[in-house]
């Protein structure tokens, strides 16, 4: 049996570190050049542009992906769960 509550907080807390990573990358102007990147070895044109840095936009962020995470997780582990019975 999974905990439902660990499962939650462990993928709430992996999508808000990868965003605030993301955040911190755009901080430093290195997101474009990211972006660019990975387009570009996936033989593909960048149709994104990265935008100024915003506080309050990351925080949002950062939050709503630790939520969404949260909730993915909790309703993955009662899945796993329920198959498991």
């Amino acid at each position: 049996m999974l905990n439902q509550n660990k499962v939650g907080v462990a993928l709430g807390g992996f999508l808000a570190l990868f965003h605030a990573v993301w955040s911190l990358l755009v901080a430093l102007g290195f997101a474009q050049a990211l972006l660019d990147f990975v387009f570009m070895i996936h033989m593909m044109v960048n149709p994104v542009t990265v935008k100024e840095f915003n506080f309050g936009l990351t925080v949002g962020l950062v939050i709503l992906t630790a939520v969404v995470g949260y909730v993915f997780g909790w309703v993955f582990a009662w899945l796993y769960n329920q198959a498991h019975r």
